[in-house]
């Protein structure tokens, strides 16, 4: 197969099934000795590589027959070790073992902590994996840790880039030692030995077979020795996938690498993100050319036309070389098979791939894959599929993170960094895996009402603040709620109780897991490690907790949670079944070398595909170049060759969304390369975002009326209070659903002390002030702060309002004394009074009501915010002030006696006009100036609008009608019951 001199070196063109093509070849050459196939080994770059050539061998066989041995020489992107053939026993130099990666990872962010004190374990374990990446390109591209000592780059660096090489190079210093103590070595350094190895034992004594590296595009110095050795022995070839033959000389000497400058000395960087620039890269440590490589001569039927090879080289010149598109004929821009489908969401994107897929199904035997490295556009794919009941076989899996038993680790870590605040509580205690069994059932009543309980305000901090909300309380509406959790909670304490004691003494990342692991499994009766996804967090922990002793030392609870989703993200999850057998999802890296009758490229985006590159938080970008390793666009480069593999598949489909979940997205650069250079070739599959907009659109579009509910007078309420007339005037529907269907709003979960709790803490506070009857302004401040120490004030609550409530307090003070000394004394406080008007009892709580020096009562609301306007009160509307007046008069109020007279109507807001906080504001005036209400007519005026909507809608049949009125705030809350977004802005009335 190959003389001594010349390498064989073969390439399949990137418009050939790069898997079936390859098995068609050595069928072909082997095909009068079945015995010489069974005793060949070919090289494969991964795993999932060598599945895609055992599956191009059964389809190609069509019968019985012995495989070639197929080795993988491991991906270290995918986590994979070197294939065991490659490490034979028996050998006489012995190579030390790798270092287990946990092992590893725990170390240098051990190291890392060392040397910066102020990370916490999970910014260690973060900068500690990319360090070790660093050591790994180091490694793999065989750069000696002298290299860097030589380099004289410290004055052209910022600051932050001194200070990161500075402990860069103490880190790497010391890690020989480290890895000494182990008995082992990197794993990189360990390939590179394996494959030097290998190479001299087959460079003295080859294989009796034939040997072939296929589709291996690793250019590490070793994996290039290794692949020239195979190429020169008598039975070795290399076979490269997509190597470009149809560039001439001048593009493929403009992507690089190029060669140093002779008088700066400085190397100009490569087109590293060109598709071709790995294999290049590969060929140069081969020391072989372009024209070494010869085509590959055989197909197979899964390949598309060979134009389409021409036109992909086209579509992908190096930038400087673009203009040459203008001067492209027809038939060098066409891309026949090719479709393009732009869309305006990632939602419809996903439903129209689902569509294809579907459609790939309807011809039998075909076969449909998505490529895509957006995790999310996959999983909506995935979910579209099962409309039709198709599981597709995504080799990906699912992170183990958003996995069962993930979420339960995670939930409990958040309970603990956040001292068993409502809603990570909440999280666990209603998780899937907690309480599994007949008690589950029980266990969700009690977490219920604990919900319930925990509306509002945060209790205090830990076990001890739900242990506070089962106290009595004087004013106690949740009665029976507070008792119904009071049963439950003794049972769910002792299961949390472990997590907040224990925890409290698990000084280092081990303790910490060890706890989160038995109580996981108190929490769940172990079934948080049962099934295929269980397994795979029992054996992460089990490597966490046994590397944990090697970690950061300093292990804050707090950063648990975020070390966990980073640890457990890493683990990808497979269903054990697999999928459906023609549909698959791919990655990047999974869909190298596999080729789908019809391949949908999705997810064409700048930032997707291709990925925005990670940066590197050790390295400066010139000295990553001047050591000579890959720089950040090579991956960049790597996804090119993907993508344009991919696109030599007979049909493809390549999509895009014009926004993304953050918003507008720019079309991959990729994407632009094609369509510029196709121009009027360009060709759209529309239909498939027509099929996507229709298969959910209704037949006929209904929209609901507004709401006007009429029930029975017999069910209307014939008692309101007060602060209820202005919603039924305002808002009848909303009215209805309150107080006649009884729906009340529930506060959120751990709510913040919004204007509702700020209103009733003032006016607690100026009740009790009141009643203590000395009115010391000094006994008012002191209430007011000691209300701010209470446990559910969240300090920036207490940062930013407690000073502007301190002088709005002091002001109430100073008016009070000011109307005492002007003979106005208080009567009453948080007094509640009821008249029947009409045949319908009205209700109302006064905050304040004074006696005037003429013998008149004034009624006082106070306000934290802005009070209501003298335009709405006539109008109507917020006639709360009024109305108490009303029943003041009727002998509503209890110790003001039967024949009382409102002589004054005043808001007192704390809110800030002018330069202070305070101010009164009288929503009337003695003379109806500036269009106020005369105030001897208030009480007349409000009495006369509540007759009004009391006969039309309490005692008459109007109906509540849904009203949109902007004289009065609308708090929203009833927006979905009357199904606003349906009937608002339509001419129906």
């Amino acid at each position: 197969m190959a003389n001594g001199a010349r390498p064989a070196l073969f390439t399949i063109p990137a418009h050939r099934a790069f898997a079936d093509a390859l098995v068609t070849g050595l069928l072909a050459q082997h095909r009068g000795d079945p015995m010489a196939l069974a005793q060949g080994m070919i090289l494969l770059p991964n795993n999932r590589a060598i599945r895609a050539v055992s599956d191009a061998f059964v389809r190609q066989s069509g019968g019985g027959l012995l495989l070639p041995r197929l080795v993988a020489i491991g991906d270290p992107d995918m986590g994979e070790q070197v294939g065991g053939a490659l490490d034979p026993l028996g050998e006489e130099e012995t190579i030390p073992p790798a270092i287990a990666p946990m092992r590893r990872q725990m170390m240098l962010a051990r190291m890392v902590q060392q040397a910066k004190p102020e990370v916490d374990a999970g910014q260690a374990l973060l900068l500690g994996q990319a360090l070790g990446a660093v050591l790994d390109q180091m490694q793999v591209e065989r750069v000696p840790l002298e290299a860097l000592r030589k380099l004289e780059l410290s004055e052209e660096l910022s600051k932050h880039w001194q200070t990161s090489l500075t402990i860069f190079e103490i880190l790497i210093a010391r890690w020989p030692d480290e890895l000494a103590r182990t008995g082992c070595i990197d794993l990189a350094d360990r390939r590179n030995r394996l494959f030097d190895r290998l190479a001299a034992r087959w460079a003295a004594h080859p294989p009796a077979g034939f040997v072939v590296a296929a589709g291996v595009s690793t250019t590490a110095p070793a994996v290039a020795r290794l692949l020239r050795r195979i190429g020169t022995m008598a039975q070795g070839m290399v076979v490269f996938a997509g190597l470009d033959q149809h560039m001439d000389e001048e593009a493929w000497d403009a992507i690089g690498p190029f060669d140093p400058d002779p008088l700066t000395g400085q190397r100009k960087p490569g087109h590293e993100s060109h598709p071709q620039y790995a294999l290049k890269r590969l060929l140069d440590g081969m020391s072989a050319t372009r024209e070494d490589v010869a085509n590959w001569r055989w197909g197979s039927e899964h390949d598309a036309r060979a134009v389409r090879g021409r036109n992909i080289s086209n579509a992908m010149l190096p930038p400087r070389l673009t203009s040459r598109w203008r001067d492209l004929k027809t038939a060098d821009r066409s891309l026949a098979g090719v479709e393009a489908l732009e869309v305006a969401t990632p939602g419809e994107e996903a439903q129209a791939i689902a569509i294809a897929l579907r459609e790939a199904l309807e011809t039998p035997e075909r076969t449909a894959a998505l490529v895509t490295p957006d995790r999310q556009l996959a999983t909506r794919v995935s979910a579209h599929l099962r409309r039709w009941g198709i599981e597709a076989d995504d080799s990906a899996g699912s992170p183990l993170s958003r996995l069962l038993p993930g979420t339960l680790l995670i939930a409990m870590a958040e309970v603990v960094a956040e001292r068993f605040a409502p809603v990570p509580l909440l999280t666990l205690l209603k998780h899937p895996l907690v309480i599994k069994g007949e008690e589950r059932l029980n266990w969700l009543e009690g977490v219920r009402a604990l919900d319930l309980l925990l509306r509002g305000p945060r209790s205090q901090a830990g076990l001890i603040g739900i242990d506070l909300l089962m106290h009595p309380r004087d004013d106690d509406r949740q009665r029976v709620l507070r008792a119904q959790v009071r049963d439950w909670w003794p049972t769910a304490r002792a299961l949390l109780e472990p997590l907040e004691t224990d925890f409290a003494s698990a000084a280092d990342l081990g303790a910490q897991l060890a706890v989160l692991r038995e109580r996981a499994g108190a929490l769940t009766g172990d079934a948080v490690w049962a099934g295929h996804q269980g397994h795979a967090a029992a054996d992460l922990f089990a490597e966490m907790e046994a590397a944990a002793p090697e970690g950061p030392r300093q292990a804050d609870p707090r950063a648990l949670p975020a070390l966990l989703d980073h640890m457990l993200g890493g683990v990808s999850v497979r269903p054990p079944q697999g999928g459906h057998p023609r549909i698959s999802i791919l990655g990047l890296i999974e869909a190298r070398l596999m080729q789908a009758d019809l391949m949908i490229l999705g997810g064409l985006n700048e930032g997707t595909w291709p990925g925005l590159p990670s940066p590197d938080p050790w390295l400066a970008p010139r000295i990553r170049r001047e050591l000579g390793l890959p720089g950040l666009e090579t991956r960049i480069g790597l996804a090119a060759h993907d993508f344009a593999g991919a696109l030599g598949a007979p049909h493809v489909l390549i999509t895009r969304a014009r926004r993304g979940s953050g918003g507008p997205a720019v079309a991959s650069r990729f994407w632009l390369r094609l369509k510029a250079m196709a121009g009027p070739q360009w060709k759209s599959a529309e239909r498939y975002a027509d099929l996507a907009r229709a298969i959910d659109a209704p037949a006929a579009y209904h929209p609901a009326k507004r709401p006007a509910p009429a029930p029975p007078i017999s069910v209307r309420p014939k008692v309101i209070p007060v602060t209820d007339v202005d919603r039924l005037k305002a808002d009848p529907f909303a009215f209805y659903a309150k107080r006649v269907l009884r729906l009340g709003r529930l506060d959120p979960v751990d709510a913040d002390a919004g204007p509702a709790w700020r209103g009733t803490a003032v006016h607690e506070i100026l009740q009790h002030w009141a009643e203590a009857g000395t009115l010391d302004p000094a006994d008012l401040e002191a209430r007011a702060r000691a209300m701010f120490d209470q446990p559910e004030v969240h300090p920036l609550l207490k940062a930013l309002w407690q000073p502007r409530l301190i002088e709005a307090i002091r002001w109430i003070a100073a008016e009070v004394a000011k109307d005492k000394a002007e003979g106005r004394s208080i009567l009453a406080v948080e007094r509640e009074g009821r008249a029947e008007i009409a045949g319908v009892t009205l209700m109302g709580k006064a905050d304040r009501i004074d006696r005037l020096a003429d013998g008149r009562i004034g009624i006082i609301d106070y306000k934290t915010g802005k009070p209501p306007s003298a335009r709405q009160v006539k109008a109507g509307y917020t006639l709360q002030l009024g109305l108490l007046g009303v029943i003041a008069e009727l002998g509503g109020f209890d110790g003001l006696g039967p024949r009382v007279q409102a002589g004054d109507f005043e808001y007192w807001s704390l809110a800030k006009k002018g330069d202070q906080f305070g101010y009164r504001e009288r929503p009337v005036d003695p003379m109806g100036k500036r269009d106020k209400i005369v105030t001897d007519s208030f009480t007349e005026h409000a009495h006369e609008h509540f007759e009004g909507v009391a006969n039309d809608y309490l005692l008459g049949p109007a109906p509540f009608r849904a009203e949109i009125n902007p004289e009065v705030a609308n708090y929203g809350d009833y927006d979905q019951l009357m199904r606003l977004e349906e009937w608002y802005g339509r001419d129906d009335g």
